[in-house]
């Protein structure tokens, strides 16, 4: 299964609350990082049994594949904005970086990202969060 599809799979599964079909798709020992404030780990919570699929439902707007990796967003009102970055390795989810209400910019880095600070040189994909009313997000850089 190419790794778009997986993690569109991944999503579709969480919505019917199969979590048999979603533990398919993830490694055993899945690497998890998380960045937002605590209580918006959702997607842990979620994929730890902590919560029903019920608690808070996932809902890509976009989903955007990048190599190895393939880079979820979604956003339900003003104030809960995410990005999922899922690494797939052999048909399955072997990492997954969780970000909530922060801005994401993926950037390809190969040796070295510290060329080209300014402008997009590098930068393969860039988060699109809804007008937060008057609030900045923090922003974070996923090198790939």
């Amino acid at each position: 299964m190419a790794t778009k599809a997986l993690v569109e799979s991944l999503y579709d599964s969480l919505a019917r609350g199969d979590m048999e079909a979603v533990a398919a798709l993830m490694a055993e020992d899945v690497e998890w990082w998380f960045h937002g404030p605590r209580r918006c780990q959702y997607m842990r919570r979620l994929l730890t049994g902590e919560a029903g699929h019920g608690d808070f439902r996932f809902r890509p707007r976009a989903v955007t594949a990048i190599g190895g990796w393939v880079v979820a967003e979604g956003w339900e009102g003003k104030h809960a904005y995410w990005v999922h970055a899922w690494a797939v390795d052999g048909g399955v989810i072997t990492r997954f970086r969780e970000y909530f209400n922060t801005s994401v910019t993926v950037r390809e880095c190969g040796g070295s990202c510290t060329s080209t600070v300014s402008g997009n040189g590098g930068t393969l994909w860039q988060s699109r969060a809804p007008a937060q009313g008057g609030r900045s997000l923090p922003g974070l850089v996923l090198a790939v």
